[in-house]
């Protein structure tokens, strides 16, 4: 069963939690420097251990772009790696919500997603299969700088710990930008999903670690977790505190978001990310009984890519995707 299929925890602010490893054979050039027999070599000398041990090889030189996109908004691969012109490969075993990806920006990038917030167990899943490597290959490592990666950002413990939150009432109060500077003090990054800069569609939105170099790994879990707790806290604390009218724009605003859902016939994923917003707060306050795991779900389903292969008349443009992702999202959240 794929991750946003489980309940997590605290899913009504956390979607999922994502641990990630960057690693480099000592041996080789950065992937920059790689030729492709090499990549090639690459990708057979760590295939050769992760398939032995339930991974599944995904080579994106036999797969479409459509089935490749579609990875990336499941999380299993990121749009740099999509986008890569040298020989690549993913290998994935989704029961266990890993997955691994060879020659990307660094040789090797190791992940584990959770739904709801998990970090703990994101850790231990993406450090079990970071000493599977470490025991057979040799990874680029210095005394001082610690693991040696492509980008200097990464160096030290290269992990990247991340949590993505939805915040729709700090996002309604713009409270989300002030937070971000706040944040980026601790070292820490908020931002929405389209990266630096971009801001929280449908109150979706991105808390990861900045600063890899001079800390452990331990240290960064703590550091995330803290914030996390207060961002929840900040969150909660808004929904508590709706009342007179306020309570009554917000009832309507959910109820308006639950009609549209039902009843539209076409819906862009951006009309989507916000009535599932919507939906959210109402799901947290008890103004509707739509479940949260079903809004969460739909983040991933309702995607472009995914939509799109999980059809059985294959939708050709925009217009009639977004009759498909309507009719998708009224049989998930009302069986219509």
């Amino acid at each position: 069963m794929a991750w946003y299929h489980i309940p997590g925890n605290r899913q009504d602010t956390v979607v999922s939690t994502r641990v990630r490893f960057s690693r480099n054979l000592a041996d080789h050039p950065f992937p920059s420097r790689l030729d492709a027999p090499r990549a090639k070599e690459i990708a057979a000398k760590v295939g050769a251990i992760l398939e032995q041990n339930g991974f599944t090889k995904v080579d994106f030189a036999d797969i479409s772009r459509t089935a490749a996109e579609s990875l990336v908004e499941k999380s299993y691969a990121s749009s740099s790696f999509v986008r890569e012109s040298l020989p690549h490969a993913l290998f994935l075993n989704e029961p266990c919500n890993l997955s691994v990806m060879v020659c990307e920006e660094d040789h090797i990038r190791i992940q584990c997603i959770h739904a709801g917030l998990s970090l703990r167990d994101a850790f231990a899943g993406a450090c079990k299969i970071e000493s599977l490597l470490d025991d057979a290959l040799a990874f680029a490592f210095d005394k001082r700088l610690g693991y040696l990666t492509a980008c200097p950002s990464n160096l030290g413990t290269a992990m990247r710990a991340s949590v993505l939150l939805c915040l729709p009432m700090l996002s309604m109060g713009r409270r989300t930008e002030a937070l971000a500077l706040q944040l980026g003090q601790t070292g820490l990054l908020l931002q929405g999903l389209g990266g630096d800069g971009s801001t929280a569609v449908g109150g979706l939105c991105r808390l990861s670690n900045r600063v890899t170099l001079g800390v452990s790994e331990e240290e960064i879990l703590e550091r995330l977790e803290s914030a996390v707790e207060q961002i929840i806290a900040a969150e909660e604390g808004l929904r508590g505190q709706v009342s007179g009218m306020e309570a009554d724009r917000l009832t309507d605003r959910v109820r308006r978001a639950e009609g549209i859902l039902r009843y539209a016939h076409t819906l862009t994923v951006s009309e989507l990310l916000g009535y599932l917003s919507d939906l959210r707060i109402g799901a947290a306050t008890g103004l509707t009984d739509v479940k949260v795991e079903s809004l969460n779900a739909l983040l991933v389903e309702a995607m472009p890519a995914t939509l799109t292969l999980g059809a059985q008349d294959l939708p050709r443009r925009d217009h009639e995707r977004d009759i498909l992702r309507a009719k998708v999202v009224r049989e998930t959240l009302f069986g219509a």
